[in-house]
């Protein structure tokens, strides 16, 4: 059984992952351990993915009580899945505070993609997304979020024979507001002496907080930027997405450009068309324009209905109308189809019921 910090007095304990591999090897030397066991310990917690200290088998038993007695992994634990029509899997997982989130695992014929959450909650009120009705209780700490990756990792193997292939910050909670646990949880996937996947399978989705996207640019980040856009006019985007009044679509173009400047990273513009809402033509001509800051492409996304929001998803025909215009423009544009929508685990639907909050 992991040993969680909620098992013995948390006053007492320090959260192993929390600290660096040289902030181990300190620990160690003070407890008077051998400071290179710190690397032997950081392989299994890191690599190995082990959130048990007693299955860290090449260290002697000795030290393996002296790190029960000081140390604890706050392991994330998987509460319950679903698996949708389409092979989709939306998991719930239980944090060692008793909070709960929810990630997702979409398998497809050429990869399989992990959406973890990096909030429980969130505070940005959307209106056309679930989790926006939630309140944000707290950031995730970096190890939970690679909890969620290793998790959903072994239901790729398990369910499909496949290892995971990509990853995308697009689960509950806004990952720009949790800026160091998201960067420090990607640092620990794409570390060699971590999970060792490569940085450009990874994508973080922002609802675009503009002053966060520039610090992306300083920090040269290799991941990939998704934009939550859906809607390239303030007076509608202010509508369903509150953020952008502090963020207008120029201040999000001038930290994109700058984002770009930076990386060289392309920008992926997210775009649920809404029924009578931002699926007309002239819709299409603000959204091409705006695509002309950057390099970039467009992934138009199904919206997935929630009995806490009125909008619908756009006809078809719609759909297709808007997605020739933009692509008559040269702006590449990829139509996405929803997944998991019969388990409330597609784009958007991610929430924990009142039947699943822990007691």
């Amino acid at each position: 059984m992991p040993y969680l910090c909620s098992v013995i007095d948390k006053s007492k304990l320090i959260d192993i992952r929390s600290l660096t591999l040289d902030q181990l090897k300190e620990k160690l030397i003070q407890m008077g351990e051998q400071g290179f066991r710190a690397k032997q310990i950081y392989e299994w917690l890191w690599v190995k993915s082990c959130t048990d200290f007693d299955e860290m088998s090449n260290l002697k038993i000795s030290l393996r009580d002296t790190l029960k007695a000081n140390f604890c992994i706050h392991a994330v634990q998987v509460k319950n899945s679903q698996i949708s029509n389409d092979r989709t899997i939306k998991s719930s997982f239980t944090l060692y505070d008793g909070n709960i989130i929810e990630g997702v695992l979409i398998p497809a014929p050429e990869r399989m993609t992990a959406c973890v959450s990096s909030q429980v909650g969130c505070s940005l009120t959307c209106k056309f997304c679930a989790t926006g009705y939630m309140d944000r209780k707290r950031n995730l700490n970096a190890d939970e979020i690679y909890d969620q990756v290793v998790l959903i990792a072994k239901q790729a193997e398990s369910h499909y024979q496949q290892p995971l292939t990509n990853i995308v910050y697009m689960g509950m909670g806004e990952p720009l507001l949790n800026y160091s646990g998201m960067m420090k949880s990607i640092e620990r996937i794409t570390a060699p002496d971590g999970l060792n996947m490569a940085a450009k399978r990874i994508t973080v989705s922002t609802a675009g907080i503009a002053k966060m996207i520039k610090k992306l640019g300083d920090d040269q980040v290799r991941f990939n930027l998704a934009l939550s856009l859906h809607a390239a006019n303030d007076k509608k985007r202010n509508e369903i997405m509150p953020i952008n009044e502090q963020n207008s679509l120029q201040a999000l173009s001038e930290a994109l450009k700058y984002f770009y400047a930076k990386t060289k990273s392309p920008i992926t513009f997210e775009y649920i068309v809404f029924n009578n809402f931002n699926d007309d033509l002239e819709d299409a001509r603000e959204l091409a324009r705006f695509c002309k800051h950057v390099p970039c492409k467009v992934n138009i996304i199904e919206y997935n209905p929630i009995a806490l929001a009125d909008f619908l998803n756009a006809d078809a025909d719609k759909i297709e109308i808007f997605a020739n215009y933009l692509k008559s423009q040269g702006v590449v544009t990829n139509v996405r189809r929803s997944r998991g929508k019969d388990i409330d685990a597609a784009c958007g639907q991610l929430a924990i019921k009142e039947k699943e909050t822990a007691e």
